[in-house]
């Protein structure tokens, strides 16, 4: 199983770039990207909230779980 942020879902619906999103949350823009492309290892729940409080949803509504690939190997 693996863990998705779907943050681009999310920037797309609300035409959000990602600095706008990064400024309203408190972050840079790096570590948006880093979420946004499933790089990230951890979410610190104060993050999360905050991107919920700027994306105007839940954190079921950022957070995806998704069936792995056995045979893949760990990026």
């Amino acid at each position: 199983m693996a863990i998705r942020v779907a943050i681009d879902v999310m920037l797309a619906e609300r035409q959000m770039s990602v600095g706008e999103l990064a400024e309203k949350v408190g972050i840079t823009p790096a570590n948006i990207s880093i979420l946004k492309n499933n790089h990230a290892r951890a979410i610190r729940f104060s993050t999360l909230e905050a991107l919920c409080q700027a994306l105007d949803c839940e954190p079921g509504d950022l957070l995806r779980r998704e069936n792995r690939d056995p045979t893949a190997e760990d990026a």
